[in-house]
């Protein structure tokens, strides 16, 4: 009876009814470009490319466009040049000092920086559009087909990707305006789910078949430790430390100000996603140099094994690094300090100044271990997954990058929603608390 009256509630708002209309919509538009083939390619010639995406990160690559990569769709490079330029613009943020003047200035910086994010991601579309159709042309050449890969035609391919990347960069930037969530985050949630159904028949079916009397048990039990896994990453994406601040009183005219008691909410995972991409890319330079080398055995064959326990480990243990730094570089005590300070405000017990940046640096210090710790794991659970004899598809959603963007979109949306039905005086989402996103602001990471 609850989940029916909620969703009589959010039908009731009419802003938030179109909202999701309009969200829908343009999530209709984005999965039926991802079937749009570029022109002059033969469908029936991409099975090998097919196979090629089927492993590594060519298969995440595939899963963050929804299938659009392996099916050489208009969509094919999906919104990760976008993601990488905003990466590289957020990092320019924390070492240039005219990136640091922009992030200060409000809202006219922000749409600076945006438009900066858009040129670099118009550049690396113009890299990354040849070296896609090159690979192409090998992959349709490898399954007996033939593509006409002249210079005009290449041109004119990269440009086609490029408009389609860009496109659905503004797909993602319609739904912030005017539909529910963040929308590039939204856009990638969409081209994870698009690839369960097919990954959850798959392991279904092979439990049945390859299991004589007990497979569909196994297949149950593989449910509930997935759904546990979903667990831990919710508790992993809303764990917080909650830092006590007092706020000393002040007295302007005849009104006071202050004294009252809040809280900074400090993250147990503030590095969200990132450790793993940038493990990720890390771990992929052995596999790309073995491509040109013929000794693959040893340490170095086991570096591009993704399932082996050496390259496993070694990617457990650069996440945990990763998390260090992504979280030293994006969480600044020094900044806490000196809003604290500003405003009159004050950790209990902490002096003002260098003590109360070394209290919060140490808080910090403390709740990233076991958050780094929890990442790892949850970055290196596919792997234990397909070991275990579970499908390679359906092992994805065990863990990695793609759980945890799918559980903190969920989570962020659901927010959203629940915010719109507080304003209009409905009741939220949950009776027992409010759900908690992955952050204050907007962004997959």
């Amino acid at each position: 009876m609850g989940f029916t009256q909620t969703i009589k509630n959010i039908w009731s708002v009419e802003d938030l009814r179109h909202r999701i209309g309009i969200t829908l919509l343009l999530v209709v538009i984005y999965r039926f470009g991802c079937y749009v083939v570029l022109p002059g390619v033969n469908p029936d010639s991409l099975m090998a490319l097919k196979n090629f995406t089927s492993d590594g990160l060519m298969q995440l690559l595939d899963m963050f466009s929804g299938g659009a990569f392996s099916q050489a769709s208009i969509f094919a490079l999906g919104i990760m040049p976008y993601i990488t330029a905003s990466i590289v613009i957020q990092l320019l943020g924390m070492v240039l000092p005219a990136f640091q003047k922009m992030q200060r200035e409000g809202e006219s910086g922000r749409m600076k920086l945006n438009q900066y994010t858009r040129y670099l991601t118009v550049l690396i579309l113009l890299l990354q559009g040849p070296a896609y159709l090159m690979n192409l042309r090998y992959q349709v050449q490898a399954a007996g087909g033939y593509v006409d890969f002249g210079f005009w035609s290449v041109a004119f391919m990269t440009i086609v990707l490029a408009a389609g990347s860009m496109f659905i960069m503004w797909l993602g930037e319609r739904i912030d305006q005017k539909g529910v969530g963040n929308g590039i985050s939204f856009i990638i949630l969409i081209g994870i789910i698009a690839r369960l159904p097919e990954a959850f028949f798959q392991e279904f079916t092979q439990r049945l078949m390859n299991s004589a009397g007990g497979g569909l048990v196994i297949f149950l039990v593989e449910i509930v430790i997935l759904l546990a896994v979903i667990a831990g990453a919710v508790l992993l994406v809303q764990g917080t430390r909650k830092v006590p601040v007092q706020y000393a009183k002040r007295v302007v005219g005849n009104k006071q100000y202050g004294g009252a008691r809040q809280y900074i909410p400090l993250k147990v995972n503030a590095a969200g996603v990132m450790p793993i991409i940038f493990a990720q890319a890390i771990m992929f330079i052995p596999v790309t140099v073995a491509g040109f080398s013929t000794s693959q055995n040893g340490f170095w064959g086991s570096l591009t094994n993704m399932y082996s326990w050496t390259y496993n480990i070694i990617y457990f243990l650069m996440i945990v690094a990763f998390t260090y730094f992504y979280t030293a570089i994006t969480v600044r005590p020094q900044q806490m300090a000196e809003d604290m300070k500003r405003n009159n405000g004050f950790i209990p017990g902490i002096k003002p100044g260098k003590p109360t940046v070394d209290y919060l640096d140490s808080i910090m210090s403390r709740i990233t271990l076991p958050g780094s710790i929890f990442l790892g794991i949850v970055a290196v659970l596919p792997a234990i997954a397909y070991v275990c004899g579970l499908n390679r598809s359906f092992a994805q959603f065990f863990g990695g990058t793609s759980l945890l963007i799918l559980v903190g979109v969920v989570l962020d949306t659901l927010r959203i929603i629940e915010g719109h039905l507080l304003m209009r005086h409905y009741d939220g989402l949950m009776k027992d608390g409010r759900i908690q996103g992955r952050t204050t602001g907007k962004g997959a990471f």
